[in-house]
């Protein structure tokens, strides 16, 4: 989860609760009343809440996607050039093998 994201639920939830706070203290409603308006505010709050979670949870899913596709396109990329690294190499000792068969040949005679 990023600082931003967080440090934004934080102000949310801090804001909420000062907001909750001055209502009930300046409230000129009855008590229940009040108490169904913080209940009221208090859902919204959850909402926004979770809305926010479900958002950043998707992001870290999406961030996490891309990042398994660039590993798996990298490892990719690296087998591909190890394979023809190796057959390079292949070539190059053959080449030396028949050298070598050669030189054999003639000290054989």
């Amino acid at each position: 989860m990023s600082s931003n994201n967080s440090n934004g639920v934080l102000a949310l939830l801090a804001g909420a609760a000062i907001g909750v706070g001055i209502g009930i203290l300046f409230a000129p409603d009855k008590g229940s009343k009040t108490r169904e308006k913080i209940k009221g505010s208090l859902d919204d709050l959850k909402n926004e809440v979770e809305s926010k979670f479900n958002s950043v949870k998707e992001e870290g899913k999406e961030k996490f996607s891309q990042s398994k596709d660039e590993l798996k396109d990298t490892v990719e990329n690296l087998l591909s050039k190890s394979s023809y690294k190796a057959e390079e190499a292949i070539s190059f000792l053959e080449e030396k093998l028949a050298e070598l068969k050669k030189q054999n040949a003639k000290l054989q005679k």
